[in-house]
């Protein structure tokens, strides 16, 4: 099976911030939120309302999974210990982050080829228009829900807490 026609995101693996290869199949049976993240966005304040939910639910069986992207306005041009720090400094961020990804083009990272193609956004399109775009995955590893970059972690608690409970 391609990484691109995966069954699920069990399929793929990531390397953290740390240079660590690490399998999202380690995360199966929890409800993740799958986020493109940037240090230097009007949208970087989520991190905030990333972490706070996470500190919400993670004990639920729930992950924040943070992907650092440049595509976008060059937003995140940091090393991936430069972003590690002004993630930890600023935000107090403890969720999962990983290295820095492309989300579109040809050499996006296939974890978001399989993301964009199972959640399309607007008018079906698939390319993630911005940093903070989020993918909400359930238990069972598949894609529920898109969400724009101009949603706020907090407005999508109600959907979060569905998959907790089912």
């Amino acid at each position: 099976m391609s990484k691109d026609t995966a069954a699920s995101i069990y399929n793929f693996s990531a390397n953290s911030l740390g240079g660590r290869k690490a399998d999202l199949a380690a995360t199966q049976g929890k409800v993740l939120l799958i986020v493109n993240t940037a240090s230097k966005c009007g949208f970087t304040p989520q991190y905030d309302g990333l972490e706070k939910v996470y500190e919400k639910y993670r004990d639920q069986g729930f992950e924040v999974l943070g992907f650092p992207c440049n595509q976008f306005g060059g937003q995140e041009p940091g090393e991936n210990g430069d972003i590690a720090q002004f993630c930890t400094k600023n935000y107090g961020v403890t969720f999962p982050m990983f290295e820095k990804v492309d989300v579109n083009g040809d050499d996006a990272h296939p974890l978001f080829k399989y993301l964009k193609n199972e959640a399309p956004g607007l008018l079906g399109t698939r390319d993630i228009k911005w940093n903070f775009t989020k993918f909400l995955v359930g238990r069972d590893g598949r894609v529920v829900g898109r969400y724009a970059p101009t949603t706020r972690p907090d407005a999508i608690t109600d959907d979060i807490e569905k998959l907790l409970k089912a």
